[in-house]
């Protein structure tokens, strides 16, 4: 999977008179001097070489998937897939998880398998598991005690560091070596302008849920501090589904309500747009930025904001 492009709301730290961060990708483009490129897991035996990062390019890691996250998981006496498949359906039997999430949750692990599978690591299999087991265990205890998200998240990183837990989970997906992030040096000035107070606003007309980590995988190695305050727009499904929480749960997040989903349950639009109201003041607090929910996709008003940077990756 390559690195896909970064584009994002942006600004720096977590108070009123600090900086803050929110991000989302866009279109992947060509591919610029400058680029940061990123190596990864290859097949074993062969294959053409790995392409040489462009001059002045940062590259970054792909080790790192062995940093311990906090909490020993009860499964941790499962070996094999049948194993694991028949502890899943187990728990809906004794109903401590959903039949439709148990399904999704399937469907998950066989996807998530095939993809794993293919970045030829010798301990692809064992990493899978692992992960697959982690997301597990968080799926079962939100489903016992559901998490609700405040209008302004910051990410759980003890007594479980679910931040963590989201870039192991991601990290073998990525084609590191054959993806890049343009531009590189501007994530620098922008780190520079974030620490000095000004805020930094990236754009993008799309998210997918593992963008986030992406991103977060793409500069770990030459802007951690980005990588882990960046803040997120967060819509419905992120929020909601029960997959879907755990990541979130280790993001910084700012979270709306759509206008285009808005209305999908009459009963809970009064309460969508009390939520809105209060993440729209959280915003104003970060970063002195607005912006309207129309059809799904979030139409920038730019107030006066310290610094705007494009960035084209």
């Amino acid at each position: 999977m390559q690195a896909p492009p970064l584009a994002a709301l942006a600004g720096g730290a977590w108070a009123s008179h600090r900086p803050a961060i929110l991000a989302a990708p866009a279109s992947l483009r060509r591919p610029r001097r400058g680029a940061l490129r990123l190596p990864a897991w290859r097949p074993a035996g062969g294959g053409r070489a790995p392409r040489l990062p462009a001059k002045g390019a940062v590259l970054a890691s792909d080790t790192g998937a062995d940093e311990e996250v906090a909490g020993p998981s009860p499964l941790l006496d499962v070996r094999s897939e049948q194993e694991f498949v028949l502890r899943v359906r187990k728990e809906v039997e004794r109903g401590k998880l959903r039949p439709d999430v148990a399904d999704n949750f399937e469907n998950l692990y066989y996807n998530y398998k095939n993809a794993v599978l293919q970045n030829g690591d010798p301990n692809a299999y064992q990493i899978m598991l692992s992960n697959m087991m982690d997301l597990f265990d968080r799926v079962l205890l939100d489903e016992e005690n559901p998490f609700t998200f405040q209008p302004y998240h910051k990410a759980i990183r003890e007594p479980f560091d679910y931040y963590t837990f989201g870039q192991n989970y991601i990290r073998p997906l990525v084609d590191f070596r054959n993806s890049y992030v343009g531009n590189i040096s501007v994530f620098s000035d922008m780190e520079n302008q974030l620490r000095q107070g000004h805020n930094v606003v990236l754009m993008s007309n799309h998210q997918t849920e593992a963008d986030p980590a992406v991103i977060a995988l793409s500069l770990e190695r030459s802007n951690p501090w980005i990588s882990e305050n960046i803040v997120y727009v967060a819509g419905d499904r992120v929020l909601t589904d029960p997959l879907c929480k755990p990541f979130s749960m280790g993001r910084n997040l700012l979270c709306v309500y759509s206008k285009k989903h808005m209305n999908d349950f009459p009963e809970l639009i009064e309460m969508k747009r009390r939520a809105n109201t209060r993440s729209l003041k959280e915003m104003a607090l970060l970063l002195r930025y607005y912006f309207l929910t129309i059809g799904g996709y979030f139409h920038p008003i730019f107030l006066p904001v310290a610094s705007l940077i494009d960035v084209y990756v």
